[in-house]
């Protein structure tokens, strides 16, 4: 399962209607990937939306080092092929961290996304929260 940042947002928010599902969901989770755009991603949300700035840090840093988490480091070249795929998809509100996300999801053959996010859909993977 891919680990996006509206999914890991759920997760770290105990008044998210969906908080349960992401626990059950992530606690579950044979494959957990995800990608270090994500994890800024999900510092900078926590940030604007109120949550507690050292739980934020603490899971972030959690997640990168935990072995059962794989996490896909974005480098030049990742970061190529995304703005790429932005450029050919231009019919689409994609962002650049979801692109990266696309991408990792199709190289390590993960379909399932903890998200809320409707863009997965869009690529044709399953997104595992429902508003």
């Amino acid at each position: 399962m891919f680990l996006d940042t509206s999914g890991l947002y759920c997760y770290l928010d105990a008044g998210d209607a969906r908080h349960r599902d992401a626990v059950a969901l992530l606690h579950s989770a044979a494959v957990r990937l995800t990608h270090n755009y994500v994890l800024a991603e999900l510092v900078a949300l926590c940030n604007a939306r109120g949550i507690d700035r050292q739980i934020t840090l603490e899971f972030v840093s959690e997640l990168a080092n935990d072995p059962d988490v794989t996490v896909g480091w974005v480098g030049r070249d990742e970061h190529r092929l995304a703005m790429e795929l932005l450029r050919v998809r231009p019919d689409k509100r994609y962002s650049l961290c979801d692109a990266v996300s696309f991408l990792l999801m199709r190289d390590h053959g993960v379909t399932e996304a903890l998200t809320t996010d409707r863009h997965f859909e869009q690529e044709g993977f399953a997104r595992l929260l429902r508003i």
